[in-house]
This record gives structure tokens, sequence and C-alpha cells, in this order.
């Protein structure tokens, strides 16, 4: 299997924060979604592989050959969208006009049809500035859709959408990687993973830093079981568990698959976890071990 992003021991430091030691190598071909809470490093992380972020410790490789990413096949080919992309005084022609002159790949016409389809009025042609913070997203995201690239990296690309705006996006990554028959990849971070989660192929969980979890969704999905169960058996079934929360009625949690039969044993109720499960509670139980 390709990759179209490979981490070594990628480090950025701040007075306050680091973001550590990430290796990971990123599927090419598929929909990732980097999770996590905020403040967790997404951003710094998206910013460090784009050298947007300054001086940085460690490598990223670019569709397993660049190391560089100003190396013009890099910037060409890479699609990267965040919500202060673009200067709040431009407008939705000088948007056209600018992303035009920077690239070559870039298709008005294809801009103008994105546009369209999210309801932005071209006519009106308002500044960025006067514009909500989900219209501006979605004149972010025409813009960097309209370029003909094989790598998205999108900056909490539905955080200001509506639901079925978020819905449409999902359409549109599902849409951008058929086009070039496994050729293409999405790298998007998200801190709620329930609107995207099925457009997610791939899942890199970041806590304080820090890669505490990835793989294929479908894969984590099979290394984990959701729990719950009667507080009267909490105590038998939580040594068995990740996280663990209790109330007056129920006790509920994340627990490796392996433990499954030992928690049938404590009449518990064993389940599939969702992505979104799966994100919360790893996240719950790095909190109660200090790393969050």
């Amino acid at each position: 299997m390709k990759n179209v992003l490979s981490l070594n021991n990628l480090t950025k430091k701040y007075d306050k924060f680091t973001m550590g030691g990430i290796t990971i190598d990123i599927p090419c071909g598929f929909s990732t979604a980097l999770i996590g809470s905020n403040g967790a490093g997404k951003t710094t992380l998206l910013e460090t592989i784009c050298g947007l972020s300054g001086k940085y410790e460690g490598q990223a490789t670019f569709f397993e050959k660049y190391t560089n990413p100003d190396d013009p096949y890099v910037r060409m080919q890479t699609g990267y969208c965040s919500a202060s992309l673009f200067p709040v005084f431009w407008d939705i022609r000088k948007t056209e006009y600018m992303m035009s002159a920077a690239f070559k790949n870039f298709s008005s016409k294809k801009f103008r049809e994105l546009c369209k389809s999210m309801q932005i009025d071209i006519k009106k042609n308002q500044k960025i500035l006067e514009m909500s913070a989900g219209t501006s997203m979605k004149l972010i995201l025409a813009a960097t859709l309209a370029r003909d690239t094989d790598l998205l990296i999108l900056d909490e690309p539905a955080s200001a959408l509506d639901p079925l705006m978020r819905d449409r996006l999902c359409g549109m990554f599902r849409n951008y990687l058929a086009e070039k028959d496994g050729e293409r990849s999405v790298l998007f971070s998200t801190h709620n993973i329930a609107d995207m989660e099925y457009v997610t192929d791939y899942a890199i969980i970041m806590a304080n830093g820090k890669i505490i979890e990835h793989g294929f969704t479908e894969e984590l999905k099979e290394k984990y079981c959701m729990v719950n169960g009667d507080t009267v058996n909490a105590e038998k079934a939580k040594p068995y568990m990740l996280s663990f929360t209790i109330n007056d009625t129920i006790y509920e949690g994340l627990a490796p698959k392996e433990n499954y039969e030992k928690l049938l044993l404590c009449d518990a109720a064993v389940e599939t976890p969702s992505l979104q499960q799966i994100s919360v509670e790893l996240l719950r139980n790095a909190e109660n071990e200090g790393m969050i």
C-alpha cells in the first residue's frame, strides 16, 4: 500500500506546548480524519506538515518522494484549507483571481460551479469580512476543491458548517477520491467526528500533542467494544475496561475486544462501537491518565 504522507519524528515546540515525536504513515487513496479535543495539536500538526509553522524537527515525506513542503510539485498537488486561509479584505472575485494567478491547476469554471452548489452568490461579491463563518468556509472550500490536486489537507473544514452542508462536504470528499481511482487522498482535522464518520476511512486520534491511536476505521471497531451494565456488576467489569463511567443505575465505557468473553461473564452488554465512541472514550482515558 502506498502512503501519501510519511511522518518521521515530526516535532514542533512552543513555550507552553510541544507536539512531539509524531511518526506515522498515512495511506494513499483514503480519507483520513485527525481527531482530538481543542488544543490537542491538530492544527499544529497540519501546519507543520505544510511548512506553515516555522522551524520544526523531523521530516514529512509527500507522495513517497518529496521531503520539502515548498517543493513546486508538492505545492501544486496539495490543497490546504483553513478558516484563515485568505485575507479578510478579499472578495469573491479577488479570491478567484488570486487562485487563478497562483495555481495553474485552478479552474475558474469549477470554482463557480462549486460556489453555486454551495449557495454562494457570486454576483453579490461579498468580502470575506462581511461573510458568516459558514459562508467564508464554503468559499475557501470551493477555491481549494477547484484545483486539480492529489492531496487535500483541511483544518476543521466542517466546524462552521450547518448539518446539511457537512453532509454535502462528505459527498464532495467521496467524489474527489473517486475521480482518480485511488491516487487522491484527504486529510482533515475535527474535534467532533459524528457528522464526518461515514467519510472517514482511516483515523488518527491525538491528545496533548501525541498520537494515542490510529488505524482503519473498521479495524478500530474490531479492536474495541463498548460495554454497559447494571451498577451491581460494575466492579467486576471495571478491570477489563479502558474507560469507565458510572451513575446510580448503569456503568459504561470502552474495552479491548480481547476482553469480550470476560465481560460477558460479568453480565455486561457488549456492542460494536462507533468511531465517535472510540474517540471519546480513548480521549477520556487519556485525560484520566493525565495526558490531557
